[in-house]
């Protein structure tokens, strides 16, 4: 819900409309057409299962899943071609400011950053740290290094600028995350690099340069605001770094710990947007997907983008399970009602609305960390078992559901009365 009110109505009803296109329409058509398919659809699944006996979760995952990433591929390129004007002026203001640029000692106070041979030389001591570190999946590849900087330098020029004009909000970080794996997937095509090792590889490039071009917005955004307000520029980049070395350590070894106890990417933790990008990576790589599947997700990206819809929200509302889009739509309905009661919309990113939210947001990530903990130390176990077996008429039936849609409701009327407190 939380998500859903920061992005606001607009996206989050992008998103949840992709949901229903997939959960609500595509999938009961295509089991409906299975009652008449006499032997297992291609792609096959690894159970050998007609389409009329499978479950609606099995028939997502066998088929409908590559309508959802044909849409979100076609969305990246889409983005990516967007994008292109802007990458274009971006350098070419760059190099602009690189070669006129005055000395260090000249500039005044408000206008001195950390220099950009520091910038320079620590992306080459990066990129041979990723080719030469023993253990990683880029070990030995010069090539990837070239590719995560370059990239790397156009992408982040991009969420860089966007964010300091527009706001986070408009970041498009998933499409820039998606274009370096088809580019780069592509590249390793070319180059007869097609098995299962560079997977990770193309991993490890995407998830870099994604790192990457979030953390230029939330730069641009700090910059900006010490702008406003008189700051030193290298005093905040210092602090910047400071920053992402320690959140780089904690989120390393939670993620780690996660991974080690309920599995990322399991049932008890899903992950689907890395299932994703793993979806693209294997199919690009291994040149098997079920193309006619993907091809109708990418005419629906064409299609939305023909009405004058943005397709990207809509791709990945559509890939995403609906009980993940649903909560989202709601968060925009509380935003959307509170902006009908306030009669002004929340611009302002430290609004009480997008503050109360970020907390919701913090908060569940922080109660999932500490259920792992516990779940890791064998004190409680899995969610549908020793948990459910402490208040079971809360959790099974009528009774469950019923629970469960109030204590949502109220955080929903909670949420709707912080958003409408002035911050003095």
């Amino acid at each position: 819900m939380g998500v859903g009110y920061v992005i606001g109505p607009r996206i989050a009803g992008i998103m949840f409309a992709g949901g229903v296109l997939s959960w609500l329409v595509l999938l009961p058509l295509l089991s409906y057409l299975g009652n008449f398919m006499p032997s297992p659809l291609p792609p096959v699944p690894a159970s050998g299962l007609r389409i009329d006996q499978m479950s609606a979760q099995q028939i997502w995952s066998g088929y409908i899943r590559y309508t959802g990433a044909g849409a979100v591929l076609a969305a990246g390129i889409i983005t990516l071609i967007r994008t292109i004007p802007t990458i274009v002026s971006s350098f070419r203001d760059s190099m602009k400011d690189l070669g006129s640029g005055a000395s260090a000692s000249s500039k005044i106070r408000t206008e001195r950053d950390i220099p950009i041979s520091v910038v320079g030389i620590g992306s080459i001591v990066m990129a041979l740290v990723l080719a030469l570190a023993p253990g990683m999946p880029t070990q030995g590849n010069f090539l990837v290094a070239i590719l995560i900087i370059v990239f790397g330098f156009f992408f982040v020029t991009v969420s860089s600028r966007i964010t300091g004009l527009i706001g986070t909000s408009s970041n498009p970080i998933s499409g820039m995350t998606i274009a370096t794996l088809i580019l780069t997937c592509s590249i390793f095509v070319a180059l007869g690099w097609t098995g299962d090792a560079y997977g990770p590889v193309a991993i490890c490039v995407g998830a870099i340069v994604c790192i990457a071009a979030a953390q230029a917005g939330g730069t641009s955004q700090d910059l900006k605001t010490g702008y406003i307000v008189g700051a030193t520029p290298i005093y905040q980049q210092i602090g910047l770094v400071i920053g992402v070395l320690t959140s780089a350590l904690v989120i390393g070894f939670t993620t780690l710990y996660l991974h080690d106890v309920m599995g990322i990417g399991s049932t008890s933790l899903p992950a689907p947007q890395a299932t994703l990008m793993a979806t693209i990576i294997k199919g690009l790589l291994s040149q098997n997907l079920p193309w006619g599947l993907v091809l109708v997700g990418v005419f629906i990206s064409v299609t939305l983008e023909l009405c004058g819809i943005r397709s990207l929200s809509f791709a990945v509302g559509s890939y995403l399970p609906i009980a993940t889009t649903a909560p989202i739509f709601a968060g925009g309905l509380v935003r959307a009602y509170v902006e009908h009661r306030t009669k002004s919309s929340e611009e302002s990113e430290v609004g009480a609305g997008t503050l109360f939210s970020s907390g919701l947001i913090a908060g569940g990530s922080l109660a999932g960390i500490f259920y792992a903990f516990l779940f890791g130390r064998n004190i409680i176990g899995e969610a549908d078992g020793d948990v459910t077996g402490l208040i079971p008429f809360l959790h099974e039936g009528t009774v469950g559901n019923v629970a469960g849609l109030l204590l949502f409701l109220a955080l929903a009327t909670v949420l709707a009365r912080a958003a409408q407190k002035k911050i003095s």
